[in-house]
C-alpha cells in the first residue's frame, strides 16, 4: 500500500495556491492505522463468525516520568527567513518504548496570531500523505491564505512530521533513480516486465533501509500522533486545535485515540477510514479515481477541444479512448520536451491524469496536456503534471515525499499483497472498480512486499471516547478518500459531526464552498460544530 498527499489546489477567494501536499508510490491516497504498543491489540471474532476490531486504546492521563525532559522543554524560535513566520526545533524520542535511548529533531514553524483580540492558542494544521510536509504548507498557503479570522485568533503552526522533510527526512533513492523508479512499467504484459516491476520494488525498498535505517522503524503515525502531544506542551496549550487533510485525517484521528481529554477543535477534511486493510483501502482508493473520471469525462466531451470525445461520448468510450492512449505509449513513448531526455510512456501519462483528478480546476490543463500529447506528440503538459504529483523540480530533484510515504505507510499496515501472484489474482476486482487505472493501481501497491521493517499497526476503531466534538469532513466525489470513508470515521469517533459536500475534487474546506467555509470558521472560532447531518454544495 502507497499513498502519495494529494496534488489538491486550494482556492480562497477566487486565488489558487498549490499546496505541498500530494499522494505516494501508488498513485492514491490512504491512510493506515498503526497501533503497536499503544493498541489494545489485534481484533476479536465475535460469536456470531465476524470480526470486531478493538479501539485503539487512550494512553494514561498522566505523563510517564521519563517523557518529562521532552514534555518541558523550550522552544526557541528564530526568523526561518519567510516573511511573518518563527522556526524552532522540537525533540521527540526516536523510540517511546525506550525514551533514554537517542531522540529525533523535527522542524516547526509558527506565524503569530495578527489580531488584537485574545488569542484561542494554537491551530496546528497538516497537508495529508503521508510525507507532504506541513511546514511548507504553512509558510506557503495556510499561514497567508486561511480566512483571516481565524488568522486573527490562532497562532498558526505547523510541524513536518518525523521522517518528513526538514525532520530527519527519509532518505532512499537520488533523482536519476527516481526518474528510473517512476517510469516503472505499472502495467506489465509478461514475465519479463513482472520482473522489472519487482526489481524496482525491491531496490527502492532496500535502498531506504540502508540509507534510513534508524528511522525506518519510527515513522509510525502513532509516534507521529505522540509527537503531535509534545508540541502541545512545548507551545503551552491545554489542548490541541487541528486542521488535518487528507492523511492529515488519520493522523488526527489517531491523536484524539490516544488523548481524547486534550483535544480541542479539531477538522478532519478528506478522511480516512482506520477500520479497513491496505487491500481495501487501496481498492476503495480505485474506485474513488473511477468515480472523478466519470465526472471528467462528462465534462470533458462539453469541450470542443477534448481529445477524448465529442459531445455526447459516453464516460465509457472516453475512458475506453484513453485507454487506447495509455497502450500505444505503452509501445512507443512520445517526447516531452525534458532536459534530461525523458519522454512520456504510460507510467508517467497515467500519472499525469490522476494528478488532475485531486481538483475540478485542474481539468482545463488536463484537456491542454491530452491534447498536445495525443494530437501533436508533445507529452511535456502530462510530464509536467506528474512531475508536480513526485514533486521533482526543473533540475531533477525530488523532494523525499514519496520515501517518506512509503515508510510510514508500509509501517502503519501489513501489504496489501505479498507478491505477484497475488496481484494478478485480485486484478479483476481492480480493473472493476476502475476500467482506467484498474490494472496499475493494483500492481502499484505491491511495493510494501518487500520492505525491510515489518509492519507493527493493523486496521482498529477509532473512538476517542471522551473527546470534544469534532468535524468530520467528506466530499461525495472525492477521488482519494472516498465519502464512504468520511462517513466511516465519523460513525467511530463518539463526538464526531459528520459535515457533507456534495462536489468534486480532493477535500473540501478552502476549495470554494462558501457553506463549507462558513460552517468550519465558525466552528473554529466559536466552538460551535455543524449541525447534525448539515450538507453543502
Amino acid at each position: 500500500m502507497h499513498i502519495r498527499p494529494s496534488p489538491r489546489t486550494l482556492r480562497t477567494r477566487g486565488t489558487r495556491a498549490r499546496t505541498t501536499a500530494r499522494l505516494t508510490a501508488t498513485l492514491l491516497t490512504t491512510a493506515a492505522l498503526l497501533v503497536s504498543a499503544c493498541s489494545s491489540g489485534s481484533s476479536t471474532t465475535s460469536s456470531a463468525g465476524g470480526t470486531v476490531q478493538a479501539a485503539l486504546a487512550a494512553l494514561p492521563r498522566a505523563t510517564p516520568s521519563a517523557l518529562t525532559p521532552y514534555y518541558g522543554q523550550r522552544l526557541s524560535w528564530r526568523d526561518c527567513g519567510v516573511t511573518g513566520f518563527q522556526c524552532a526545533t522540537m525533540k521527540a524520542p526516536l523510540d517511546y518504548a525506550r525514551p533514554d535511548a537517542g531522540s529525533v529533531r523535527l522542524a516547526v514553524a509558527r506565524k503569530k496570531a495578527t489580531g488584537k483580540a485574545k488569542p484561542l492558542g494554537s491551530l496546528l494544521v497538516n497537508p495529508g500523505g503521508p510525507g507532504g510536509s506541513a511546514v511548507g504548507y504553512l509558510q506557503q498557503y495556510a499561514g497567508i491564505g486561511y480566512p483571516a479570522q481565524v488568522r486573527a485568533r490562532y497562532d498558526m503552526v505547523a510541524m513536518d512530521p518525523r521522517g518528513v522533510a526538514r525532520s530527519e527526512p527519509v532518505q532512499c533513492l537520488d533523482g536519476r533513480q527516481m526518474d528510473a523508479y517512476t517510469q516503472t512499467d505499472l502495467t506489465p504484459d509478461d514475465q519479463r516486465e513482472r520482473d522489472a516491476l519487482v526489481a524496482a520494488d525491491r531496490m527502492f525498498a532496500e535502498s531506504c533501509g540502508t540509507r534510513s535505517a534508524r528511522l525506518l522503524r519510527h515513522v509510525s503515525t502513532v509516534e507521529a500522533a505522540r509527537d503531535m502531544d509534545i508540541l502541545r506542551a512545548a507551545l503551552g496549550d491545554r489542548r490541541l486545535n487541528y486542521v488535518g487533510a487528507s492523511y492529515g485525517t488519520f493522523l488526527g484521528a489517531t491523536y484524539a485515540g490516544l488523548f481524547p481529554r486534550r483535544v480541542g477543535r479539531m477538522v478532519l477534511d478528506g478522511a480516512m477510514d482506520p477500520t479497513v486493510d491496505a487491500r481495501r483501502l487501496n481498492l476503495d482508493q480505485t474506485a474513488g479515481f473511477e468515480t472523478a473520471f466519470q465526472a471528467f469525462a462528462k465534462d470533458c466531451v462539453r469541450h470542443s477541444d477534448c481529445p477524448l470525445g465529442r459531445r455526447g461520448t459516453t464516460p465509457a468510450r472516453v475512458g475506453a479512448n484513453l485507454n487506447a492512449f495509455f497502450r500505444k505509449l505503452d509501445g512507443h513513448p512520445v517526447p516531452a520536451g525534458d532536459a534530461d531526455g525523458r519522454k512520456l510512456g504510460e507510467s508517467l501519462a497515467t500519472t499525469g491524469v490522476i494528478a488532475a483528478m485531486y481538483d475540478e480546476g485542474s481539468w482545463e490543463q488536463l484537456r491542454e496536456a491530452l491534447t498536445s500529447a495525443m494530437r501533436k506528440n508533445d507529452g511535456a503538459g502530462l510530464l509536467s503534471l506528474a512531475d508536480s504529483y513526485y514533486e521533482r523540480d526543473a533540475n531533477g530533484h525530488y523532494s523525499n515525499l514519496m520515501m517518506a510515504n512509503a515508510a510510514v505507510n508500509c509501517l502503519d499496515l501489513p501489504p496489501a499483497f505479498s507478491g505477484p501472484e497475488d496481484v494478478e489474482k485480485a486484478l479483476p476486482a481492480f480493473e472493476k472498480a476502475s476500467p482506467v487505472f484498474g490494472a496499475g493501481l493494483a500492481w502499484a501497491s505491491l511495493n510494501c512486499a518487500y520492505w525491510p521493517v515489518r509492519a507493527t499497526g493493523e486496521p482498529h476503531r477509532i473512538e476517542a471516547r471522551g473527546a470534544a466534538p469534532i468535524v468530520v469532513v467528506g466530499t461525495v466525489r472525492d477521488p482519494a478518500t472516498p465519502y464512504r470513508w468520511a462517513r466511516s470515521l465519523a460513525g467511530q469517533l463518539s463526538s464526531s459531526r459528520l459535515l457533507t459536500y456534495d462536489g468534486d475534487g480532493h477535500t473540501a474546506y478552502g476549495r470554494g464552498s462558501a457553506c463549507i467555509d462558513t460552517a468550519i470558521d465558525t466552528y473554529l472560532l466559536r466552538g460551535t460544530p455543524p449541525a447534525p447531518g448539515k450538507r453543502c454544495s
